[in-house]
């Protein structure tokens, strides 16, 4: 009986010292993210701005948009099937986009590829 009261109390101790181990808190803001990307025609953007079609900005997927937090933010972005990189600024959201996706203004899709494939492969982050 002794043996496994002793076993249980240290088999206890060792639980509750993983169970105490904290776990850091994934800061969606330095994740790269990786999803399709595509462009549209820009205008009054969610952010409560209006912009053009040669301005370099992004709509990002409602499910990252959190109430505009991310609004005048600065993205990196990168083709993926070609290498080319850019940068843009969050103006809007795109509600159609899965939560890695990523919708550009045509100034912004040209920078990495051809307006007319219309979508294509990229991976992006938020700029620290």
């Amino acid at each position: 009986m002794t043996y496994f009261i002793t076993f249980a109390f240290v088999v206890a101790s060792i639980l509750s010292t993983v169970v105490s181990i904290p776990v850091p808190e994934v800061d969606e803001v330095t994740l790269i993210k990786r999803g399709r990307g595509t462009w549209f025609n820009v205008g009054l953007g969610a952010c409560g701005k209006t912009n053009v079609d040669t301005d370099a900005i992004v709509a990002i997927p409602a499910s990252v948009y959190s109430d505009g937090s991310h609004c005048d933010k600065i993205v990196s972005i990168k083709n993926n099937a070609n290498g080319k990189t850019t940068t843009a600024t969050v103006r809007d959201k795109c509600p159609s986009c899965s939560a890695e996706d990523l919708d550009m203004s045509p100034a912004v899709f040209s920078d990495i590829g051809d307006l007319d494939s219309g979508v294509t492969d990229v991976s992006w982050s938020f700029d620290n």
